[in-house]
């Protein structure tokens, strides 16, 4: 800016196209006979605040402004307001104009006084339907960057806890928080995670966070294990940080990413912090076999039925007598794109109707497709199982993941019988183990490299200790 009023007054009218935008506001007025003008976005003001800011200003006298020269000045003696910035600088003016604050120029006084009423629209702070808890809080993040920073603040009231500004986007210049422990994160991880959000170089990332993720994680396309953790959750995000992993929050965005995490850390859920050790420890061994389970059972049930002879007597009654038309190969693979069919329609359907027109299009698509010896009852049965079981995975991105790998391990049984689902577990095993977590260690970290004491953690839910004095 010039400093020249009239002249920055009309620059900065024709950069934000106050004649043509109808929310964006400029304001003239006169205090202490002197012109000024207020640039704000009408959706964001608060009135009452402003009202009450208007009466103080105007009861300013002349020679109260005669030794006030910047507008570091003016806010330390006329701005009774707290939260109060000032710029000269083009760019971050429009900026702070576009995301919410007031900019305040006053004739004779050299910079822009910025002040932050803005309130967003928000929704209730409601328990989101994904990440669902027995006996935890009922509160979840919203689409506010300063509300999800609060949720945190309420359960971690220590002084190291950081809250890191930045702007990510050209364009839509959206605002994201990195949150830690100063002291217990990682301090090369923070600021990896801090120099690769100043170099992304894009025009807008406002529609999901994890447009966000793919910029930071960047992976081959072929690979479905997840880097970042995704939660709705202030509980389980705090807990993260306690923990040292780190935050990012992003405006727009209810779901907070949680840094570094390898495949043990996709074990773990809300609930096993709510239950008592034992039972924590239960849930999670059960969680981390069905988890298994769902990616191996189709393959290996496939594999049995193409080699009867290869069965155990244990293991008879997968053997069926029934006639179908199509391959048991088929009918798995035709089964996982039905279930991803419909739970896409439930998706689309009101809430009113999702269960009922679930259970309905299940029961009718199932027994028409054995009625008409496409499917028989037992595949049926298995996946129905797998779908279920799925949704023991906390994580939806793992879930797919291990979808993925199971439709992997169902092509190469097909095909190569035990040998090709072997030589398939190898390779997810090695694409597991040759990818890398944000903080560069290993993905199938502490299994590779091993770690006794870790490795245990996976499973069991130590009681909590006091703090040795």
């Amino acid at each position: 800016m010039t400093g020249d009023f009239k002249r920055d007054k009309a620059k900065l009218s024709k950069i934000l196209a106050t004649d043509i935008n109808f929310d964006v506001v400029r304001r003239d007025f006169v205090i202490a006979d002197r012109n000024c003008s207020l640039f704000f976005m009408d959706a964001f003001i608060k009135d009452e605040v402003f009202e009450k800011i208007f009466e103080f200003l105007y009861r300013t006298e002349p020679k109260e402004l005669q030794k006030i020269h910047t507008m570091q000045e003016f806010s330390l003696y006329k701005m009774p307001y707290v939260e109060v910035d000032y710029s000269d600088d083009e760019e971050t003016l429009v900026t702070a104009v576009l995301s919410g604050q007031t900019a305040l120029m006053i004739e004779g006084i050299s910079g822009v006084l910025l002040v932050d009423t803005r309130t967003y629209p928000v929704r209730s702070i409601d328990e989101p339907d994904k990440d669902r808890s027995l006996r935890g809080s009922r509160d979840g993040f919203v689409e506010t960057l300063m509300f999800n920073t609060a949720l945190i603040r309420r359960r971690i009231r220590d002084p190291k806890l950081r809250f890191e500004h930045l702007q990510v986007g050209s364009s839509s210049k959206v605002d994201v928080a990195i949150g830690y422990m100063d002291g217990t994160a990682d301090r090369k991880t923070v600021e990896k995670l801090r120099r690769r959000l100043k170099e992304i170089d894009i025009s807008s990332i406002s529609m999901t966070s994890q447009a966000l993720s793919e910029l930071l994680i960047p992976s081959a396309f072929f690979n479905p294990f997840p880097k970042v953790r995704f939660s709705e959750r202030p509980d389980f995000a705090s807990a993260c940080i306690l923990e040292g992993k780190i935050v990012l929050i992003m405006d727009n965005s209810p779901a907070v990413m949680i840094f570094p995490n390898s495949v043990a850390d996709f074990l773990k859920e809300t609930d096993d912090y709510y239950f008592p050790p034992l039972t924590g420890t239960y849930v999670r061994i059960i969680r981390a076999f069905v988890s298994l389970l769902t990616v191996v059972m189709t393959p290996i049930v496939l594999i049995l039925m193409n080699n009867p002879e290869l069965m155990p007597d244990w293991l008879s009654f997968i053997n069926t007598d029934d006639k179908y038309s199509i391959s048991i190969f088929f009918q798995f693979l035709l089964l996982e794109l039905v279930v991803d069919g419909l739970r896409l329609a439930s998706l689309n359907t009101p809430n009113t109707l999702s269960s009922s027109l679930g259970i309905i299009g299940g029961l009718i698509l199932g027994e028409f497709a054995v009625e008409a010896d496409w499917f028989i009852p037992e595949t049926i049965i298995y996946m129905a199982f797998v779908a279920i079981a799925s949704f023991a995975q906390p994580s939806f991105e793992m879930g797919y993941a291990m979808k993925f790998c199971r439709i992997f391990l169902l092509i190469l049984s097909e095909f190569f019988g035990f040998w090709g689902f072997f030589g398939g577990l190898a390779a997810i095993l090695l694409l597991a183990g040759f990818s890398k977590t944000f903080s560069g260690r290993s993905y199938l970290s502490p299994i590779i490299p091993f770690s006794p004491k870790n490795f245990a953690r996976m499973f069991v839910r130590t009681s909590i200790r006091h703090k040795q004095h």
